[in-house]
């Protein structure tokens, strides 16, 4: 059997989708991925591409 390992499965989510009223379609653009606990402590922040806002944009780990 496996151990209850340090991995967690977070969900990122775009910073401009909530300011930006100048979207091509309503929404927040959400992905899900993991992340190690011990190796990052703090809160993780990717580039990834955004549908609504049509461009490549900063998501941030949300609670």
């Amino acid at each position: 059997m496996a151990k209850p390992g340090a991995r967690l499965i977070i969900t990122l989510e775009c910073t401009e989708c909530r300011t930006n009223s100048d979207k091509r379609k309503p929404g927040v653009s959400r992905y899900v991925t993991k992340k190690n606990k011990r190796n990052t402590t703090g809160r993780l922040e990717l580039k990834k591409f955004c549908a609504y806002c049509n461009k490549h944009t900063v998501h941030k780990e949300t609670k």
